[in-house]
């Protein structure tokens, strides 16, 4: 009988696993989908509750890489990218970013990954090796 109590919490753990995962973490081709359905619906998108998903992916993620260039420049380091102080960037050149990463690739790079490679193509440190 432990059998099927052991397989029962396994697959609680599993449908728990992506809850438990940091904003930022979502994969490249999850959020790349969600994002595309957003967009498709318009305005009835502000109503989708995967909107909070997405911009809470989008936050996390900006959130890492910043945190990311501050350590590095904390440790003395060499920082992976230089932005400016109020950098922004638009959801649009974002999104093209991303669709321009391989199909095959998309499951193996996550939100926050895409981000940090972004900045570093857009704000690459001077005389940095690239």
């Amino acid at each position: 009988m432990k059998k099927p109590l052991a397989l029962f919490g396994t697959v609680i753990v599993a449908m728990a696993a992506p809850a438990l995962a940091a904003p930022g973490d979502m994969r490249v081709s999850l959020f790349l989908d969600k994002a595309e359905k957003l967009q498709s619906r318009g305005m009835a998108a502000m109503f989708s509750s995967d909107l909070k998903l997405v911009m809470a992916e989008a936050k996390g993620a900006g959130a890492a890489y910043r945190a990311r260039i501050n350590a590095d420049k904390t440790a003395g380091r060499v920082p992976h990218s230089c932005p400016p102080a109020k950098a922004r960037v638009r959801s649009d050149e974002f999104m093209a970013h991303i669709r321009q990463i391989p199909a095959e690739q998309r499951d193996r790079i996550s939100v926050t990954q895409a981000t940090a490679d972004f900045m570093a193509r857009r704000y690459p440190c001077p005389g940095a090796a690239g």
